[in-house]
């Protein structure tokens, strides 16, 4: 396998030598692509290059409930104009797929399979909201005066921290000042004895603590990140005309992990601590977003209906035990126009969640075998390359200008079809190992996880109170 540095790539979601592939000729119109037959497209490799520049996004809907998203590792995100060390791949995948064990781990102790699978693997003792730190990036306003902070959003992840002075134990370094609770005239702390407080098992997957009568909350992440501290209420900000008061988040005093510059996490979970919970009243627990195509473009977050694009196609959000996620039933795969032959035992046996936190699609091992299969078969035109980590599917590109490469599309419930982005390669010569974007689960009962190369481009709609989940093309560049 070849070894990568950061020296020869831009580590980010979309520059891991992935090509996810679209059925939507408006996902990404551009002079460099065109489509040759119904079912496969050709792609001039150099289209799909990250830019060391910075490009705004000219879609996304007008509205004053838009934050801007960026990708932490790209040019975009201007708190990491100064980090010199930036993540390997083979870093993000291993990152990924501790991310992907502690969602399996959680799923496994809501449902009573935490036993059958200590015997398989080893996963965390203790799962709690154990997930890996996310890849987005937005900027909120939080205090009396308003510091401005940046956020890794998380559908994945219920309670929004923020690093806070006085760091009584441990502050990792972050660009922007740390947010101080003494000098804000909004701040206040939340009891031990208060409603809120109690919120925070299901909210972290740990029973809160107590000192001098303040609650305390603790958060651990599967990349071995975490947070620990105060939990308080404080004035959200998060467009000039979009302010709400007495938000509850957390006041990070000892907190560690690959956060980079950021100042925290923003949860977009399904609990009562999220804040698509709090904000319900405002946005009535409706929210979308759109992830770039690379980390050199900006993506949108927006909050509540109004922008909303109506060529979305909605599917129903399923039940689970576990209500921090949110699942939707995948029916089929459409691999080059050609639906695969997969037993629909096989999604519904196992599940799937939609996570903006996962980098790469996890599917239930039969699912991924007919998928890379299939894949294989149309493209036998070019030479195989080693695979890279959990990637097993690549092919060596570097003496093309050109690919044909077949569509790949998802139907889920309701007849809803989803044509993927095509997510890019970092440099001429990362063409030379060029690899399938999808994993299979180690065993037929984990969740599938769609995760966020492949939601690209797509308008991702959540209407949590409906209990429907949107798709539509053409979200951002």
């Amino acid at each position: 396998m070849a070894t990568l540095t950061s020296s020869n790539f831009l580590p980010s979601a979309c520059l891991l030598f992935l090509l996810i592939l679209s059925c939507s000729s408006e996902a990404h119109a551009s002079e460099t692509r065109k489509t040759t037959e119904t079912h496969h497209q050709t792609v001039q490799v150099t289209s799909l290059l990250s830019g060391s520049a910075c490009s705004s996004s000219a879609k996304g809907p007008n509205t004053k409930s838009t934050l801007e998203v960026v990708h932490r590792h790209g040019p975009c995100n201007q708190l990491g104009k100064g980090e010199v060390n930036a993540p390997t791949i083979s870093e993000i995948l291993s990152h990924d797929q501790s991310r992907v064990n502690s969602i399996q781990s959680r799923l496994d102790l809501s449902s009573g399979k935490q036993s059958l699978r200590s015997s398989k693997t080893t996963l965390p003792a203790k799962s709690g909201s154990s997930l890996g730190a996310g890849n987005y990036i937005v900027t909120v306003g939080l205090g009396t005066p308003k510091k401005d902070l940046s956020l890794i959003f998380d559908t994945g992840s219920d309670l929004t921290w923020t690093q806070c002075q006085p760091c009584v134990k441990y502050c990792y370094k972050q660009q922007e000042p740390l947010l101080d609770p003494s000098t804000s005239n909004t701040y206040t702390n939340i009891s031990c004895n208060s409603a809120l407080c109690s919120q925070l098992g299901s909210a972290t997957g740990n029973s809160p603590g107590c000192s001098t009568s303040t609650c305390l909350y603790a958060i651990q992440y599967g990349d071995q990140s975490f947070s620990t501290g105060f939990l308080g209420k404080e004035k959200l900000t998060l467009t000039n005309s979009d302010v709400f008061d007495n938000f509850c988040a957390g006041c990070g005093q000892n907190n560690r992990g690959l956060f980079g510059s950021t100042a925290g996490l923003l949860g977009l979970g399904r609990d009562k601590l999220s804040i698509v919970s709090q904000t319900a009243q405002k946005y009535g627990q409706f929210f979308s977003y759109c992830l770039p195509s690379t980390s050199s473009k900006t993506g949108y977050l927006t909050f509540g209906k109004s922008g909303v694009p109506s060529r979305v196609a909605l599917t129903p959000l399923s039940n689970s035990q576990d209500q921090a996620f949110y699942f939707i039933d995948i029916t089929a795969i459409i691999v080059g126009g050609t639906k695969l032959s997969i037993s629909p035992t096989v999604f519904s046996n196992s599940g799937t969640i939609i996570d903006s936190g996962t980098v790469i699609t996890r599917l239930p091992p039969a699912a991924y075998s007919a998928l890379r299969a299939a894949f294989q078969q149309q493209m036998t035109q070019y030479p195989t390359a080693p695979a890279l980590s959990i990637l097993d599917t690549c092919y060596d590109l570097s003496k093309y200008t050109t690919v044909s490469i077949p569509t790949i599309s998802f139907l889920f419930n309701g007849n809803v079809p989803v044509g993927l982005a095509s997510a890019g390669i970092p440099d001429a010569g990362s063409a030379s190992q060029v690899c399938l974007g999808f994993a299979g689960n180690s065993d037929a009962s984990d969740v599938g996880i769609f995760g966020n190369v492949q939601q690209q481009t797509l308008n991702v709609v959540y209407d949590v109170a409906g209990g429907k989940l949107g798709f539509g093309p053409g979200g951002c560049s």
